[in-house]
């Protein structure tokens, strides 16, 4: 079981080359290391493996599909796909097995409104899907959602469409809801977010899907404590999860063995973030400084 105290799922994200450990077992060829991080990751509690190997997914799709194969060899969770190109994703659901996986279904990671021709996949294959509310098509271009309204319209009309014209299950549907720094958010790009969360997890038409982000961005170029002494990046991850699980966020891209855990309503990050997402411009910049400074 993950060590989350959450009522959440962890999707877990060390198979990727962003992390330097992982990029040196991608370069060395390394299948056993690969495969012993898959286990680690299973073993903590994930609920699904990401899958991405960079760029070389495009040019050497074979050594995707060995990846695969490799990891379901050791795990029997299933896993997601983390590449924005249909190409890529028809490699690995071809070699993506099912009944090494329970029957369970794999994750494509992920769709836009201006990135829709990764669904023409479906019928020849089966997946849930990540959505992403961060970006909508307006007149044919594709534009970054800043706003509650935006994030919710996207949401909807993307999950909704989902339903309707693929038959897709409200359960099959991940709503990316893309967790954004604190650090310069001078828009108040957190607040829309957790205000969406809420609309979203209140919208009846969308009962059933499940919201989810990376957390790992909220805490950016910050400092390693905070003025308590605590864990500045992993209490903040903590924070958001405090504010948004209640209204129905229920999974995360994330590493599977950290902790995660509701603040009290006294905890210093908790009531320093709560602050923070009451400001805009200059405000919210002062607001950051408090996370550090007595």
């Amino acid at each position: 079981m993950s060590t989350s105290a959450f009522p959440i799922r962890i999707i877990g994200e060390r198979i990727n080359p962003g992390f330097k450990s992982t990029k040196a077992l991608f370069d060395n060829e390394d299948i056993a290391g690969i495969q012993a991080l898959a286990v680690r990751q299973a073993e903590a509690g994930a609920a699904w493996l990401n899958v991405n190997i960079g760029a070389r997914a495009l040019t050497d799709p074979e050594w995707m599909a060995r990846i695969i194969r490799a990891i379901q060899e050791v795990v029997s969770v299933p896993l997601s796909f983390d590449f924005p190109s249909r190409k890529v994703q028809e490699v690995c659901l071809r070699a993506y097995d099912p009944a090494k996986a329970g029957g369970q279904l794999p994750i494509v990671n992920s769709i836009t409104e201006h990135r829709w021709d990764l669904m023409d996949l479906h019928g020849e294959y089966r997946f849930k899907v990540i959505l992403m509310a961060s970006e909508r098509v307006e007149d044919g271009v594709a534009k970054g959602n800043k706003t509650e309204d935006e994030i919710h319209a996207t949401a909807r009309r993307g999950a909704l469409r989902l339903m309707n014209d693929y038959g897709m299950a409200a359960d099959d549907i991940f709503i990316d809801m893309s967790v954004s720094a604190i650090i310069a958010d001078t828009e108040g790009l957190n607040r829309s977010t957790v205000s969406a969360i809420r609309r979203i997890g209140a919208d009846p038409e969308l009962h059933g899907v499940h919201m989810m982000g990376g957390l790992s961005n909220i805490g950016q170029q910050l400092p390693p404590k905070a003025v308590d002494g605590s864990d500045l990046k992993h209490a903040l991850e903590c924070a958001f999860l405090t504010l948004a699980v209640p209204l129905g966020f229920d999974t995360i891209l994330g590493t599977p063995w950290r902790e995660y855990a509701p603040l009290p309503d006294d905890h210093y990050v908790l009531q320093t973030y709560r602050n923070f997402l009451e400001q805009t411009g200059s405000n919210a910049l002062r607001a950051v400084r408090k996370f550090y400074r007595a």
